[in-house]
């Protein structure tokens, strides 16, 4: 192998990493039931052993419970969303009473209270009428129900926090909707918080660069609007550049990064490598890449090696890539993707 040394200029882009060191906890809220409280409807919970026991070692969890919160006790009546058009309503199924006017108030309030314990993402149950982001099943005055509903709180939140990282837990189950949340709770924390700062357009530049293999991973389209956009940076006020470059990030991020992509960044990495390799180790690399493409591999597999690759060499232009670690490994993400 030879080397490649990096220039004063990109050593400056350290700045970028530095909000994942921060002595600040990364903030999750979650629906309580899923860390274990008995806080269901029959006295249960239904806990999430990635969430609890894996998640929990790198983030600090914000639990609520809507139900709950609102006074209706453990154990309670079971509920549900009913539909009269565009009118949709908490129902109790025993006792017909409406909860719909307390549950929005109260989701108001709770989810303005949120706003202030600085959330980096948001675990939400499935199939709750108040905590199921999709899917829930609403029941119309007359006819068959459809699964179309929002819970009330989830709808609440997702207006509320619409760059936030939201996923229910049932989601957490497919490897690479699970991968997807947890890069998009640390991105979403680098981003925040680089733009909480006394940014500069400068500073814009080298977080957007850190990210490029992550954005053309999930759209290279995407990427390359959002770096027209920084081109521009100068003619757009700072306010609106900020809150279009965080809608259109995290938005582009929310889309699942493909087998095919990812194999396409790897080889856009690999040419930034190949004159600083020997045929040998870049063959090796070359085929790794070609392995987890064929699903023979991981994409931890070629994933390791590009960024010993990176590490020994220290190239100038993927040292400081976030693609190369955009989430704890000991959290083995991509040992499954």
């Amino acid at each position: 192998m030879g080397h490649s040394r990096r220039s004063e200029r990109s050593r400056g882009l350290t700045d970028t990493h530095a909000v994942d060191a921060s002595d600040a906890p990364i903030r999750v809220g979650v629906s309580s039931c899923l860390l274990g409280i008995e806080v269901r409807y029959d006295g249960g919970h239904k806990r999430n052993d990635f969430i609890l026991s894996t998640l929990s070692r790198f983030v600090e969890f914000v639990p609520v419970c809507p139900e709950f919160e609102i006074g209706l006790g453990v154990p309670r009546e079971t509920l549900r969303l009913t539909r009269d058009g565009d009118e949709v309503r908490l129902i109790g199924n025993e006792t017909a009473a409406d909860h719909t006017a307390k549950m929005n108030s109260y989701a108001a309030k709770r989810v303005a209270s949120l706003g202030r314990e600085n959330l980096s993402g948001y675990v939400l149950k499935s199939d709750s009428p108040s905590c199921g982001m999709e899917r829930v099943r609403a029941y119309p005055a007359s006819g068959i129900s459809a699964r179309d509903g929002v819970g009330l709180f989830a709808a609440a939140l997702m207006r509320r926090f619409p760059n936030l990282p939201i996923e229910e837990e049932g989601c957490l189950g497919d490897p690479r909707r699970r991968e997807n949340f947890v890069e998009r709770v640390f991105a979403y924390r680098r981003l925040h918080m680089f733009f909480s700062t006394r940014w500069t357009l400068g500073g814009l530049v080298r977080f957007h660069t850190a990210h490029k293999l992550t954005l053309m991973s999930h759209a290279p389209r995407a990427y390359r609007e959002l770096a027209r956009l920084v081109a521009a940076a100068q003619t757009i006020p700072r306010d609106q550049l900020s809150g279009r470059y965080q809608r259109e990030f995290m938005a582009t991020l929310r889309r699942l990064a493909t087998t095919a992509r990812h194999a396409n960044v790897m080889r856009h990495a690999l040419g930034y490598l190949s004159e600083h390799l020997d045929a040998t180790s870049r063959a090796e690399l070359s085929g790794l890449i070609d392995d987890y493409r064929r699903g023979r591999v991981p994409l931890s597999v070629p994933i390791t090696m590009l960024r010993h690759c990176v590490r020994t060499l220290d190239v100038e232009d993927l040292h400081e890539q976030v693609y190369l670690e955009p989430h704890p490994k000991e959290l083995m993400l991509r040992n499954h993707v």
